[in-house]
């Protein structure tokens, strides 16, 4: 904590420091916002591998200050975002940007900065948004020995879950009066998980169909992959998008996963709070390898990924591209999902100890189909390193 405290302290009056966190698949890696003013012709140069999103920030950032009737100063601004060979995808920094702009001109006491990472979003006129990842990211806040997380108001109560102490603010202005000591925090209640009755397809619908059904009770049991084969029409879709609803609840533990992972991915109901249904993911045959395994060029969860803790559908698997399928094969029998790239690889554990995957297909034979089911792990972590 000393050492992260030290970081923060600004060694002049133009140069200031503030933390954030930038996503790497599923897990979050910390980046340090350092701003610095300096006589010249005024400018705004970001550095440190931002993307286009990020590049955006300057303009976002200078009308988000001005909304919030605070000083824009007219000197040459550099900011950078270290470490600089870690690319910096999203939004996300505009508030930690703002913030360091503010303490290396002078409005904010840099002093005041140790302790507190920051997050978020800023609209033209100062307010702040809320953006992907908040769990993952407060996360590791709280690991690097941060107490308070400056975020927007509707993502505090998703970083109540990493146990750090959010601070909400609605907008530029709220958090300035913050760190200037006007204001303190308001209380935010921790999501509760609620118990939400299951509404999906029921097996209790299902009349015959022992057999099929004896079957879909054992793998859900056991958490064992599922086959199903048979003609057209004998119902292997309909008993397979049944199987959630014979699963049993999530934990808070399992909860606390699935909700990490759809907030990484934007599919958070941050209304709904904790999530507390089993995911069920379906994609179509015309999904791609990065689709389904995950990557790109900022890596993303794909879709065993999402199906984590819950049930993959895969609806006519010989009709997927034969290169997708055999993407499976390596996560399938290791447990992880390795991307490499040029500068770094991505791991991605999929299979626990409790593998719980399905999917759905046809069979290139007339009168065929088959249904399996896949689930696993998803928790993904970079290892620095070449391909």
């Amino acid at each position: 904590m000393t050492g992260v405290a030290e970081s923060l302290r600004s060694v002049g009056p133009v140069l200031a420091r503030t933390l954030t966190n930038a996503l790497v698949g599923l897990e979050a890696k910390p980046v340090e916002v350092e701003a610095h003013l300096q006589r010249g012709l005024p400018g705004f140069t970001i550095v440190g591998l931002p993307d286009k999103a990020c590049q955006e920030a300057k303009e976002r950032v200078r009308s988000g200050v001005t909304s919030a009737k605070l000083e824009w100063p007219l000197r040459r601004i550099t900011v950078n975002l270290a470490p600089a060979d870690l690319r910096k995808n999203g939004s996300g920094f505009d508030l930690p940007i703002a913030i360091a702009i503010l303490a290396a001109s002078g409005q904010i006491n840099a002093s005041r900065l140790a302790g507190h990472a920051a997050l978020g979003e800023l609209a033209l006129d100062g307010r702040v948004r809320s953006v992907p990842g908040t769990l993952a990211i407060a996360e590791a806040a709280h690991r690097a020995g941060l107490r308070r997380l400056i975020c927007a108001e509707e993502s505090a109560p998703e970083a109540t879950l990493a146990g750090i102490e959010p601070v909400p603010v609605t907008d530029l202005g709220e958090a300035y009066d913050y760190l200037c000591g006007r204001t303190q925090p308001r209380s935010v209640p921790k999501p509760r998980r609620c118990r939400v009755a299951y509404d999906g397809p029921d097996l209790a619908d299902v009349r015959g169909q022992q057999r099929a059904r004896r079957a879909l009770e054992l793998a859900a049991a056991g958490r064992h992959p599922l086959l199903l084969a048979g003609p057209p029409g004998t119902g292997k879709t309909m008993l397979a998008r049944r199987l959630s609803g014979i699963l049993p609840p999530l934990s808070a533990a399992e909860a606390i996963e699935v909700t990490r992972i759809q907030s990484v991915a934007g599919l958070l109901d941050r209304r709904a709070g904790l999530v507390s249904k089993r995911p069920f993911r379906a994609p179509h045959h015309s999904a791609t390898l990065v689709a389904l395994v995950g990557g790109g060029a900022g890596p993303r969860p794909g879709e065993v990924s999402l199906a984590h803790r819950g049930v993959l559908l895969l609806d006519e698997l010989p009709e997927f591209a034969r290169h997708a399928l055999e993407g499976l094969r390596q996560p399938l029998e290791d447990g992880t999902v390795t991307v490499a790239r040029d500068v770094s690889r991505v791991c991605a554990a999929c299979c626990d100890d409790e593998p719980m995957p399905m999917w759905r297909t046809r069979g290139r034979t007339p009168g065929m189909h088959l249904l399996s089911v896949l689930a696993g792990r998803s928790r993904w972590s970079s290892l620095a390193g070449p391909a």
